[in-house]
């Protein structure tokens, strides 16, 4: 009985998974702006292939085969997408090609987009 459950919900997590997989690869298709192009493979993708590894892991544990990768992947991938995501963001702020956020209010320095004062005497060359 634990089998045929298990087996439905594999199917099931799979198809949830292909479904966000297929409107992750959409979005990267369509949108023009590399920062809203970064948006689909990170968020819709993640979740997405951790319903393919969520269906795996359930189909390896109702066969009796469990196995402890598939949840090192996943941990890996949750680590690693909004960590390359924040780089892929920064890059394109810092290469000025896209639009640059509104500052905050009260911060003279946001993020890496500005240096303090103290900060940029260490780094402008001797004249």
């Amino acid at each position: 009985m634990m089998t045929v459950i298990g087996m439905y919900v594999t199917a099931v997590a799979l198809i949830v998974g292909a479904i966000f997989v297929s409107v992750g690869a959409i979005g990267l298709i369509k949108f023009n702006d590399s920062l809203t192009r970064m948006h689909a493979p990170t968020k819709v993708g993640t979740v997405g292939v951790g319903a393919l590894l969520l269906a795996s892991i359930i189909h390896s544990w109702t066969t009796g085969e469990g196995s402890i990768h598939q949840t090192l992947i996943m941990a890996f991938l949750f680590v690693t997408a909004p960590i390359s995501a924040n780089f892929i963001a920064k890059v394109n702020i810092h290469q000025r090609s896209c639009e640059t956020p509104p500052a905050p209010p009260q911060d003279e320095t946001w993020a890496t987009l500005d240096a303090p004062e103290e900060d940029r005497e260490l780094t402008e060359p001797a004249s």
